[in-house]
């Protein structure tokens, strides 16, 4: 299994989010771009048969969320994936997308973004 880090410490986009179209465009491109390039950077292995995405934060302070609130990250990052050639699309044949995982604060760390990328056959 690969972790790449988005380098974010708070979602920049959810499904909540009431932003004009550009800046939002903007933001998924962003997020597509470092996903591409996290995962040219780890080398991470081309053409492969299936893999199975999954989002995981976790926030600097507890608060109620919702998970599904994550998935125009998630997408845009699959997207990413897509462009460095992990797999040859995003279907659900190639990609499996894990549902967004909040994990609880920790004491004194600041919130982070990731992504695990998990390599083999569908479930």
């Amino acid at each position: 299994m690969y972790t790449l880090d988005l380098g974010y410490t708070s979602p920049p986009i959810t499904l909540n989010s009431r932003m004009h179209w550009a800046p939002e465009a903007r933001i998924k491109k962003q997020i597509r771009r470092t996903a591409w390039a996290l995962a040219k950077n780890q080398k991470l292995p081309t053409g492969c048969a299936h893999v199975t995405v999954g989002l995981h934060y976790r926030p600097e302070r507890n608060r109620r969320m919702d998970e599904d609130n994550l998935t125009p990250i998630l997408k845009a990052a699959c997207d990413g994936l897509v462009d460095a050639g992990l797999v040859a699309d995003d279907t659900p044949d190639l990609m499996a997308k894990l549902m967004p995982v909040i994990h609880p604060a920790e004491k004194g760390r600041p919130g982070s973004l990731w992504l695990t990328v998990t390599i083999g056959e569908p479930r």
